[in-house]
């Protein structure tokens, strides 16, 4: 009985899970601590790209001569 109970806690199998899920719960964490940080800099990254992309195609918000 002894033996058993004490394999029981001695078996790891399962700390890989456990470790997953606690490492999921702290970025969800993080996700909800600064997600005014994250959007406003997902904002500005995005429209850095279109106002680059405008400018690489010469789109100035007018129709463009080849279209």
């Amino acid at each position: 009985m002894r033996e058993g109970i004490r394999d029981f806690w001695n078996d790891e199998s399962g700390m890989g899970t456990v470790e997953i899920i606690l490492i999921i719960v702290v970025l969800i964490g993080l996700v909800i601590v600064f997600k005014k940080q994250i959007n406003d800099l997902v904002t500005k990254i995005f429209k850095k790209i279109t106002t680059d992309s405008n400018k690489i195609i010469g789109w100035d918000g007018s129709l463009h001569p080849f279209v």
